[in-house]
């Protein structure tokens, strides 16, 4: 896979357009749910920020992966929800209000997590292999700079212009999910000759953790005694990632193409996953 305009550019291009949507989107009563459903924040938070990277990297263990694909899967699990997974939340009849909230909340936590945690993979995966680092300080900069800075002026511009920050978010969040597979198509095409290798060493490891932290999630929302549409919507916060974050980290941050691998199939992957779990969760929960 090869670094070009498409990594260099028009990847943190389009996710400050889709994160200045998010910010749109966003109330302070979002924030404010926060501290009124405790419970349920506190699972979805802690499910997608320890959970799902710890079942990758036992994952990335198990299957004894190649070193970069490792850090790539560990990088995908990183990243937060989207607008995908407000989407599914909203299709699947869960509570899209704590989707949101649990969405703009990981978001601010993630551009200090990303860097701290991929850095520490990559030191145990790679074994310490020099040729590609992630220097901590300037990536956290960087992700503040095109993921937080973008939520806040959306925000802004909401608070000022309602009705006109409410029409452009709609389009932003359709934007994002047809984004999504423009990117997954271009970099398909560009690498046509490999892809069938890329989802032999990913695609196996992509599809069982997405099944696995679907699942899991809801299952430990329902033990919680959350009730069904929060069960839902935890599920969906922790299995569907911003695979655009996550191919902005992996090919422009850190300038490792391979490392973009588990985006690539974990975003094709999680779309398919996510429509049958959400038929599953309307013909048998």
């Amino acid at each position: 896979m090869h670094a070009d305009i498409l990594t260099s550019v028009i990847l943190p291009l389009s996710l400050f357009l889709i994160m200045l949507g998010m910010g749109m989107s966003l109330k302070p009563i979002d924030f404010k749910r926060i501290i009124e459903q405790p419970k349920a924040v506190l699972i979805g938070f802690t499910g997608q920020l320890l959970l799902l990277p710890i079942i990758a990297a036992a994952l990335a263990v198990i299957l004894e992966l190649p070193p970069e694909i490792q850090v790539g899967l560990i990088i995908i699990a990183l990243a937060p929800g989207g607008a995908t997974s407000n989407m599914f939340s909203y299709l699947s009849k869960g509570d899209v209000a704590l989707s949101i909230s649990l969405t703009a909340l990981v978001s601010i936590v993630t551009p200090f997590t990303i860097p701290l945690i991929t850095a520490l993979a990559m030191n145990y995966f790679m074994a310490g292999d020099k040729i590609f680092e992630i220097p901590i300080i300037k990536t956290i900069v960087q992700l503040l700079a095109i993921t937080i800075v973008p939520v806040i002026l959306g925000m802004i511009f909401r608070a000022k212009q309602s009705s006109m920050a409410q029409k452009i978010e709609e389009k932003l969040k359709w934007f994002s999910v047809i984004f999504m597979f423009m990117i997954i198509v271009l970099i398909i095409i560009k690498n046509s000759a490999n892809m069938l290798d890329f989802f032999i060493q990913a695609g196996s490891a992509t599809l069982i953790l997405n099944v696995l932290v679907l699942y899991i999630g809801y299952q430990i929302a329902k033990i919680a005694n959350l009730s069904k549409a929060q069960s839902i919507t935890i599920s969906f916060e922790i299995g569907i990632q911003n695979g655009t974050l996550a191919l902005v980290v992996a090919g422009t941050l850190i300038g490792n193409e391979t490392m973009m691998i588990p985006a690539v199939t974990y975003g094709l992957l999680m779309f398919v996953t996510g429509a049958i779990f959400s038929f599953w969760l309307k013909k048998y929960q």
